[in-house]
């Protein structure tokens, strides 16, 4: 099984939003609350290039922020990342289109 994090900050309604989603699945997750760790948050948005929370990796590979995730339950791309079970990405670097900057 492929491990899942989530990374959180407070408040943050989104972040509850999709822990409650993954519950709802039955997918565990490690749950990485940035809230008071400024340096934490700088070092994620280097990784991942985004500034936003939450922000959901399975097995380190960015799935996105809240809508992403779900896009991703209601596609079956969720279940094939957390199963294991999938070819690995030819550039694991790649994210989430976002608004603020234009999709690669």
């Amino acid at each position: 099984m492929s491990r899942i994090t989530v990374y959180t900050t407070e408040p943050c309604g989104y972040c509850a939003r999709v822990k409650g989603l993954l519950r709802a699945r039955g997918l565990e997750f490690a749950e990485v609350n940035l809230s008071k760790d400024p340096g934490g948050r700088v070092e994620l948005a280097a990784k991942t290039g985004m500034m936003t929370f939450p922000q959901v990796l399975v097995d380190g590979q960015l799935v996105g922020g809240f809508n992403e995730t779900q896009a991703a339950v209601v596609s079956g791309r969720l279940n094939e990342l957390s199963s294991g079970d999938r070819p690995k990405p030819v550039d694991a670097g790649l994210r989430p289109a976002s608004p603020f900057r234009p999709a690669a």
